[in-house]
């Protein structure tokens, strides 16, 4: 099923609670609450928003080395982690419900002795949607995250239309690009960690390539709103991410943002059908793909180290 009406949607840029989930569960409430005020149909978070994005934390690893402290801080972060389907993912599905909302929600998700970045789809009649981790996380936070697999779809089919997501620097995977245009993705979210200058030019440039609209949501965040004791010399009022929250058109025009002042609830109405009308000249997995050059073969296969017979799962690869 392919949506062509108007589409309501806002963007949240804001910090949860970092190593508190119950409290972040809280701050989504109240943002969906104000985005129901602003008529809203469908709201992003940023990336990590329950659970936390670790910024600056080494978690005291260096190459050979691990310090007791940075055990200990890991031990912390892996607490304050979700389980998908513990009380707070639940209480998240309750926030859909009473709102009528869509959201895509990143989570710090907790699976045995492993972390991973995961975007979570909610519906307000059928609760979780859809969940995926990211692929590959960036630089150090490689100390503290695993990685994911394509397994579950990254573009789903929702009362708003079909919307997909990517986190934070996977946007930057073309061939991962290429395989939610195929997915017929029609609003792209990117929940993120990154507000540098650059990134407004990556959401500008995936609206025009996939021929979609695209909804950014970065953190706005402070040195005070990490714990007291967080190993981070800063100020307490310093600004650790400026946010640059951005709504993009399918033809590269920015709607609403990029918002660097501090907290906001960006809004902008999608027409879906301006997605078939810049198709005419463009669609990269179509009429300008050149599939007789080119093809992409994607792994959809759950990537499980062990298969003890009991499902028909294949184990992971070497």
């Amino acid at each position: 099923m392919t949506r062509t009406g108007p589409v309501r949607a806002g963007v949240v840029q804001a910090a949860g609670v970092p190593f508190d989930p119950r409290a972040s569960v809280e701050v989504v409430r109240d943002y969906a609450r104000r985005a129901v005020d602003l008529d809203r149909q469908l709201v992003l978070f940023p990336e990590a928003f329950v659970g936390g994005y670790p910024r600056g934390l080494t978690f005291g690893a260096s190459v050979g080395r691990r310090t007791p402290e940075g055990r200990d801080w890991f031990r912390r972060y892996h607490e304050a982690a979700v389980d998908l389907d513990g009380p707070e993912v639940a209480e998240l599905c309750g926030i859909a419900a009473a709102t009528g909302l869509v959201m895509v929600v990143g989570v710090i998700e907790r699976s045995g002795g492993t972390l991973y970045c995961t975007a979570v789809w909610l519906d307000p009649e059928e609760g979780v949607v859809g969940t995926r981790r990211k692929l590959l996380p960036t630089g150090t936070e490689r100390v503290v995250w695993g990685s994911g697999d394509l397994s579950r779809t990254p573009v789903h089919q929702t009362r708003v239309g079909r919307v997909g997501a990517a986190i934070c620097w996977e946007n930057y995977m073309p061939l991962l690009r290429t395989y939610m245009y195929s997915k017929g993705v029609q609003i792209w979210c990117a929940p993120t960690a990154d507000d540098r200058d650059g990134w407004v030019a990556t959401m500008r440039h995936i609206a025009l390539e996939g021929r979609c609209f695209v909804l950014a949501a970065n953190q706005f965040v402070r040195r005070s709103d990490y714990p007291v004791d967080y190993p981070l010399d800063a100020p307490a009022e310093e600004v650790l991410c400026t946010g640059g929250s951005v709504i993009v058109d399918p033809l590269g025009t920015v709607l609403a943002g990029p918002e660097r002042e501090g907290e906001a609830l960006l809004c902008a109405d999608l027409d879906l059908a301006d997605i078939p009308r810049a198709t005419l000249d463009f669609d990269a997995v179509g009429h300008y793909s050149r599939s007789d050059l080119f093809s992409l073969h994607v792994d959809t296969r759950p990537q499980h180290l062990v298969d003890d017979g009991t499902s028909d799962r294949p184990p992971v690869r070497p």
